[in-house]
């Protein structure tokens, strides 16, 4: 098989909450197998040298800094994109936050800003591409699920609803867009060893139950989603459209 199939060669992607991360990693992987990178966050500092050193590695690369959970900056950016030519064909909606609490202490206030940013900053950054898209007849759209997008843990409530929402959120991606040539479908990592879950990684018994718990017997390492995420990015997934693909070291499929 020709590895062209899986080439990003002359594709531009836009990849959210980029400068570090799971989504850091995905950016680097997209850019590797020939994409141009548009990197996103909030700290224009961190960006910056998130993309400078990609740059120090050969790989194409710019950055947009902006909110995704304002959507006058969503549109503001997009706007910005057109002005400068910059057509995106791919997009991954990566960003998102964790809040570990009790569901009875939990303020509305805290539980929107979770749901805002995993999920309808998905919705709000994703209208606004496939809009670009649908009129160019092709495009790719990868939102980041999670195990949870599947089943419940304790103390993380706002975080699963808002990846269960993901699941759905692609799968309404599908019904509407799909036959204007766009695919969009969803990666669910498992525990993976990034900074959201550093307090996770030092606990000893939490530690220890994940490793007991994935059939991998360990965590999950960032660079690990980039295979999958390069197919959903390429021409090799073209008829695969609202899918979630669990990267979780078998975690989901066992009891």
């Amino acid at each position: 098989m020709s590895n062209s199939l899986f080439s990003l060669k002359n594709k531009t992607a836009l990849v959210t909450g980029s400068s570090r991360g799971l989504g850091h990693a995905i950016a680097i992987g997209l850019a590797q197998a020939g994409a141009s990178i548009v990197l996103n966050g909030v700290d224009q500092e961190r960006l910056q040298a998130a993309s400078e050193k990609m740059r120090d590695e050969g790989l194409s690369v710019s950055e947009a800094c902006f909110d995704v959970t304002d959507e006058a900056s969503v549109i503001a950016a997009f706007e910005a994109f057109d002005r400068e030519g910059v057509a995106l064909d791919i997009l991954v909606n990566n960003a998102g936050i964790q809040l570990r609490k009790p569901m009875v202490e939990l303020t509305t206030e805290e539980w929107q800003r979770v749901i805002d940013t995993n999920l309808t900053s998905a919705f709000v950054v994703g209208r606004e591409a496939a809009k670009r898209m649908i009129a160019r007849g092709s495009g790719k759209i990868i939102n980041m699920g999670s195990l949870t997008s599947e089943l419940a843990r304790a103390t993380v409530a706002p975080y699963t609803v808002s990846k269960g929402g993901i699941k759905m959120l692609t799968r309404s991606m599908t019904a509407e867009w799909a036959e204007h040539g766009i695919q969009v479908n969803a990666v669910g990592p498992g525990y993976m060893l990034t900074d959201m879950n550093e307090a996770l990684m030092a606990n000893a018994q939490f530690d220890d139950w994940v490793r007991g718990r994935t059939p991998a017997r360990r965590w999950g390492k960032p660079e690990e989603l980039v295979g999958t995420a390069v197919f959903l990015a390429s021409t090799a997934s073209d008829y695969v459209n609202g899918q979630i693909i669990y990267v979780d070291g078998g975690m989901i499929s066992v009891l």
